[in-house]
Parts: C-alpha cells; sequence; structure tokens
C-alpha cells in the first residue's frame, strides 16, 4: 500500500493516466443493449476515471439520482483524499491527530485495522512516510538507483506499524510524531459501496459503478450479468480477461501500475514487514461481496509473499483471486 504527497498521482490515478494499467475498464456493452432507459456519468474521484451506468425508465429521477451520488463523491473526497490539502485525512497527516473526525473516516480506519489483523499486518495504512521517502528520492535528478539511504530507510520504516494508530470517535491520534497514513489501498472501495447503497436505497437494482473499484448491482438490462475487463498490467492495451458480476465487486492491485524507477523495481506497493517495495507484488484481481473488501485484499494480496498468498487468501472465504497464485474457487 502506498502513496503521495501533495497532488502526486495515486496508484488507481496513474491507473486512468496510464491506459488503465492494471485498471478495471467497462466493458463494451452490446450493440444494441443501450437505449434510452441506461443512463451514464463519466468523471474523476479520488484522482481516477470514475463511470456510473445505471437503468432507469424515469429519466429524470436517473438524472437526479446521479447528481446526487456526484455529490456524496465530493463529500467523501474531503474525508479521504490526499490531493486535498485540507481533507480529514491530510489534516490528519500534517498536525498528527484530528479532533471531532468524521464518522467516515472512523469507520474506515477501523474496518482498515481489520484487514490488518487479518493479514498479520502485510495490509498497513501506514506506509506513507515510505511512499514520501521513495518519492522524494527519485524525483531527485542523478537518484541512486539503488533507493533511498539506509539511514532514511529506517528513519521511515520506525514510523510504520498500523497499531500505533490511536482511533477513537471524538479524535484519531498517531502514537508516534511524523506518521502519516494512506487510505488508497481501500478508500476507493469504500466509496464505491457507499455509492452502491446510495442508489439501492433509491429503489436502483441495475447498476453498475467504476469509482476506483468496480461494483455491479442487479444485473444489465438485457438479462446477463454485468461484464468488466481486467488489463494486464505490463500490457494494458490488452484485456486479458473478463468477468461477469452480479451483486459483486472487483478490484486488481499490481506494483507495476506505480513505479518510482523506470526498472519498476521500486514501486508503490510496500512490504511493511520490510518496508521495502515488494519483491513479488504482480497483478492480482479479487472479487467480493463488497468493493471495500475487494480494494483491501487484493492490495494485501499484491504485497504479499508468494508462499503467503495462499495462507491470506484462505481467511477470506467470500472471495474469489484471480491470479497465476491462487486456484480459483470451483
Amino acid at each position: 500500500m502506498t502513496r503521495w504527497p501533495g497532488a502526486a498521482p495515486t496508484r488507481r490515478r496513474f491507473v486512468a493516466i496510464a491506459a488503465a494499467a492494471a485498471g478495471l475498464p467497462f466493458a463494451a456493452l452490446r450493440a444494441g443493449a443501450e437505449t434510452a432507459h441506461l443512463h451514464r456519468w463519466s468523471g474523476i474521484a479520488l484522482g481516477a476515471a470514475a463511470e456510473i451506468v445505471l437503468y432507469d425508465p424515469d429519466a429524470t429521477r436517473a438524472r437526479r439520482l446521479i447528481a446526487r451520488c456526484v455529490e456524496e463523491i465530493d463529500r467523501l473526497e474531503d474525508v479521504f483524499s490526499l490531493y486535498r490539502p485540507e481533507s480529514a485525512i491530510c489534516r490528519l497527516n500534517r498536525d498528527g491527530h484530528l479532533k471531532a473526525p468524521p464518522l467516515e473516516l472512523v469507520a474506515l480506519l477501523a474496518e482498515a485495522r481489520s484487514y490488518s489483523e487479518r493479514t498479520d499486518g502485510i495490509f498497513d495504512v501506514t506506509v506513507q512516510p515510505l511512499w514520501r521517502l521513495y518519492a522524494a528520492h527519485f524525483a531527485r535528478p542523478g537518484a541512486a538507483p539503488r533507493g533511498p539511504a539506509e539511514a532514511e530507510h529506517a528513519r521511515a520504516q520506525a514510523l510504520v506499524d498500523y497499531r500505533t494508530v490511536e482511533i477513537e470517535p471524538g479524535e484519531v491520534r498517531f502514537a508516534r510524531p511524523a506518521m502519516a497514513i494512506t487510505l488508497n489501498g481501500i478508500a476507493q472501495g469504500y466509496i464505491t459501496d457507499r455509492v452502491a447503497a446510495l442508489l439501492h436505497d433509491a429503489g436502483m437494482g441495475d447498476v453498475l459503478l467504476d469509482i476506483g473499484e468496480v461494483r455491479a448491482l442487479g444485473r444489465h438490462p438485457d438479462g446477463r450479468p454485468w461484464r468488466v475487463g481486467i488489463r494486464r498490467a505490463a500490457e494494458p492495451e490488452i484485456v486479458a480477461r473478463t468477468v461477469t458480476l452480479t451483486d459483486r465487486a472487483v478490484a486488481t492491485s499490481a506494483g507495476i501500475a506505480s513505479p518510482f524507477d523506470a526498472s519498476g523495481r521500486h514501486h508503490h506497493l510496500f512490504d511493511p514487514a520490510t518496508g521495502r517495495p515488494a519483491p513479488g507484488a504482480g497483478q492480482v484481481s479479487v472479487i467480493a461481496p463488497r468493493a471495500t473488501m475487494a480494494d483491501a485484499v487484493s492490495t494485501a494480496l499484491a504485497v504479499s509473499p508468494p508462499e503467503r498468498v495462499a495462507t491470506v487468501a484462505s481467511r477470506f472465504p467470500e472471495i474469489a483471486v484471480l491470479n497465476d497464485a491462487v486456484s480459483q474457487p470451483s
């Protein structure tokens, strides 16, 4: 997990910019299936391309609901965005504490901690100091290709430990000065789920969302499941596979999606145990009941050492994993 200081691109943003490397673009709708009742919105959410597709015979209601979804996305960006300087997470990272935190921040930090515990700390939101270190190092002309100096690395590594984030309804606080968090390995999924809940509560039964992660409600209007293409991380022009979704979500993680250097050896998916970019961070896709889970678990599995992938995945019996290291469930 990881990401960026200021306005630098996140993994998800890089995915969108770089022809959806490792991303999950909407598969083209079957010819003739688009009707006046299928409504679309495209935009940006948390620095990534986003899209909402919903089926509703009432065009006025559909437009109103899409507008509410966009407002909700914008509101949640004020909580989770690392490129909005006054967002809740930016203020927390700047000051080391945040009084009266938004309920969404408290809820998602608590859920993130549960994924940290279930993955033995492989999923860890406190790796942001490592991202900052590597981003600053490789931004310098003539940066040493081996990466940051050992002393700098040790100082950043000492700040990584999800257990040192104190989470209370009235305040979130870091136990150590200079700590920082990123929720970019889980917040896209969370926002996707929040928008899905908004539409479900409004009576929408057939919806496909791509808000950094993809979630489907119901089915395509022609009766088939929604279809989503998964692009190959190393060759983003190639759709590696197509998956079908009905009331499920899918997320993909891959280290190659956001490298710090030309070699791709130094990338944004850090192993909290070593503080180094995970050496085996290949492309992993996860299908799960919710986008929050798909997002977090795909990140954890991409970071996991190869020999640990199957063990970590087995702790989430409700998911399906799409990669070469884990057999797909029958």
